[in-house]
């Protein structure tokens, strides 16, 4: 029987915080960076003058005193006074510490264009996988609502299961699953640390799916730290400290009998850099699927991200042993994405007529099993 599994980061399906939509990633790294200075200092027990001065400064700088279109921070206030802004004179944080008021700062959301949204859907039904790792997925329900309706708005057939753990990222980006086959259990990891601190970014799910009733795949869906926020070495560090885990997730699980295992989502780093060598590397035998014979790219890039250059090859299935006989084919599907100046530099779908309406940035990986 064949089946086929592909992983896609769908980047956020109805809602994405709004900095994440801006031209290029250096706008939003620095509203990113005092989303969490901010947050930190509002846990503060103590809010001493020079926090307090720190606090104003940002949201001054964020536009959050006086909030207009732009305002890309929001303060969520549920109780007791904050800030204060008396008229005719300068605003001020009025609370003495995090015990006088409840509330927290979120990053502003925004609706994806409807097209963007059935393109997404489009990617998905093309590809066709019986099982489906996503990234960049809101919750359980808005998962729900696109599987239940989106898909079949494009002529796809929605999937007979879903499901999404709420991971550790505060701006609601998330792993997922869709799956025509019964998901036999689930195991999170958001609680695991280690002599650092928590490990993974999102989460590390383990999925068992009941492919028959002698047969068992696990899939495990990753979205590693990004390069993009904080330093190269913390970044690197986290990535490979989550690596590391997961390695020893899925060898635990091989000597427990576990045959089949696919590990997919996206790693946000490349083959050859050292973060993700637990995973890559001789000793965990896992095989990507890119580099099997029976790979085929039409138009023959290495990356998996926009253009598809090799610094953009960072997405992911990884194969168990066992599992890479059963290969059948694999391949990868790029026509929702808008790649170059003029969206040309590969094939999309004709219903892409502008960035904008891009499913992702990202191309979705899939291959064939015969389980």
């Amino acid at each position: 029987m064949s089946i086929r599994i592909s992983t896609f980061n769908v980047e956020n399906m109805f809602k994405r915080p709004s900095i994440m939509n801006l031209p290029t990633w250096d706008e939003g790294k620095a509203i990113l960076e005092d989303y969490q200075k901010l947050s930190d200092l509002i846990q503060k027990q103590n809010y001493t003058p020079k926090i307090k001065t720190e606090m104003l400064k940002i949201m001054k700088r964020q536009k959050m005193i006086h909030p207009t279109k732009k305002t890309n921070l929001i303060l969520n206030k549920v109780k007791g006074k904050f800030l204060s802004k008396p008229p005719g004179k300068s605003p001020y944080i009025s609370a003495d510490g995090r015990n006088d008021w409840i509330g927290w700062v979120a990053l502003k959301t925004e609706a994806i264009r409807e097209k963007a949204i059935e393109n997404t859907a489009r990617v998905i039904k093309e590809v066709n996988a019986s099982i489906v790792g996503l990234v960049e997925v809101e919750d359980r329900i808005l998962l729900g609502e696109f599987n239940d309706k989106i898909i079949s708005n494009v002529g796809g057939m929605p999937y007979n299961h879903y499901m999404l753990i709420d991971g550790n990222d505060s701006r609601g980006i998330d792993v997922g699953l869709l799956s025509d086959y019964e998901i036999e259990s689930m195991v999170s990891h958001v609680d695991d640390e280690d002599s650092t601190g928590q490990i993974f970014s999102r989460d590390c799910p383990e999925y068992r799916i009941k492919i028959s009733s002698t047969k068992t795949l696990l899939v495990m869906i990753n979205h590693f730290k990004s390069k993009g926020y904080g330093s190269q070495a913390s970044s690197n560090k986290k990535r490979k400290r989550q690596a590391q885990r997961v390695a020893e997730i899925y060898k635990k699980r091989i000597s427990e009998g576990f045959e089949y295992i696919a590990i997919m989502g996206d790693f946000n780093d490349t083959p050859d850099n050292d973060p993700l060598s637990p995973l890559l590397g001789t000793s965990s035998k896992l095989v990507d699927i890119m580099e099997l014979p029976q790979f085929y790219d039409p138009v023959g890039r290495p990356g998996t991200y926009a253009s598809g250059t090799k610094s953009g090859k960072i997405d992911y299935i990884l194969l168990s042993p066992k599992l890479v006989p059963l290969v059948e084919n694999a391949g990868i599907e790029r026509r929702g994405i808008w790649a170059g100046v003029n969206g040309d530099i590969f094939p999309h779908f004709d219903e892409i007529k502008h960035p904008r309406d891009a499913a992702s940035d990202h191309a979705s990986l899939w291959v064939d099993l015969n389980l």
